[in-house]
């Protein structure tokens, strides 16, 4: 390669294994870049900053030939791509955020169903209050983003005694554990689903997809989990739904983000908020630092990369 400068987000000599050759350069989103971007040939985009600060060496990265996220999704990245030069590979996480979010999952379905916001509420206030509250076991759940993160989300759902796990993406394919539907079913599964979860990616098709006809169809008393993006959800529709008391909510990202204090959200009923934190945990580093060792190797020795996403300049499928 001409460029032989690697951006990385974690100090390189954090990061064991990584192979010989490149420069590698660390940076993180710092005022100051840490050389010319137009010497770096593979972009490892800093996670869990503003898309702002991602971006903002790009249209500058002359001979950059792969961009690396950190996140499973892309969407924050892709509009710095329109300035990059033809056949640049665009490359998520996939494998880096699975069992972080897939743990989210679970814990935001668990905490919503079985009351535990309201007592953490009542323990503050010193009070013994108990009440039924519903399971998760015998419950019908709802997987609208059936990838690596859904398919993650089921493993971790098995012990718990459900009536039933449907899939759903894209498009129709059949799994180990069952058939996964087409998009174009989906309003025919959704009033059967007493859990609804988000892991969909966020593209032009997706944006909205829980508006305020999918919410319609939802079962009364149904929980809505998002932990894909916020932009998957109409916010205004969401609220109209969960202040009338009908469905529940337990969201890892909203629409806006991060949301405004003073956004009606907060304070809605039955809804159960974290700081889009699916991600960020001590599962992180590791598999993320084992991700870039066997990409840059992949890329030195010219094989095929990992998790390509898109090409620059290529038709989409």
């Amino acid at each position: 390669m001409t460029a032989a400068d690697v951006w990385l987000p974690i100090p390189p000599d954090e990061i064991e294994g990584l192979p010989e050759g490149p420069h590698y350069r660390f940076w993180d989103g710092a005022e100051e870049f840490p050389a010319d971007p137009a010497d770096c040939a593979f972009y490892v985009v800093p996670y869990m900053k503003p898309a702002e600060i991602g971006v903002r060496p790009m249209p500058l990265m002359r001979s950059v030939r792969v961009v690396q996220t950190l996140s499973a999704g892309t969407d924050h990245v892709e509009p710095g791509l329109k300035g990059l030069p033809a056949g640049v590979r665009l490359c998520n996480a996939r494998g880096v955020h699975e069992a972080s979010t897939a743990e989210l999952t679970l814990a935001l379905i668990l905490a919503s169903l079985r009351g535990i916001p309201d007592f953490v509420r009542a323990q503050d206030k010193g009070e013994w209050r108990g009440g039924f509250r519903p399971a998760l076991a015998d419950k019908n759940v709802l997987i609208v983003g059936y990838g690596s993160i859904g398919a993650a989300i089921e493993d971790r759902l098995v012990p718990f005694e459900l009536a039933r796990v449907a899939r759903v993406a894209r498009s129709a394919r059949t799994t180990e554990r069952g058939p996964v539907h087409p998009l174009t079913e989906l309003p025919a599964l959704l009033p059967e689903a007493d859990v609804v979860v988000l892991s969909t990616p966020l593209t032009e098709a997706t944006r909205h997809l829980a508006d305020a006809a999918f919410l319609a169809r939802m079962k009364d008393g149904a929980l809505l989990v998002n932990v894909a993006r916020g932009g998957v959800v109409d916010t205004k529709a969401l609220l109209t739904e969960v202040e009338s008391g009908r469905i529940t909510a337990a969201l890892d990202v909203t629409d806006p983000e991060p949301l405004p204090s003073e956004h009606p959200l907060w304070r809605a009923p039955g809804v159960l908020i974290s700081p889009h934190v699916g991600g960020p945990t001590s599962a992180f580093r590791p598999r993320a630092e084992r991700l870039l060792v066997d990409q840059l190797r992949r890329y030195l020795n010219q094989e095929e990369l990992g998790n390509v996403i898109l090409v620059t300049g290529a038709e989409a499928p």
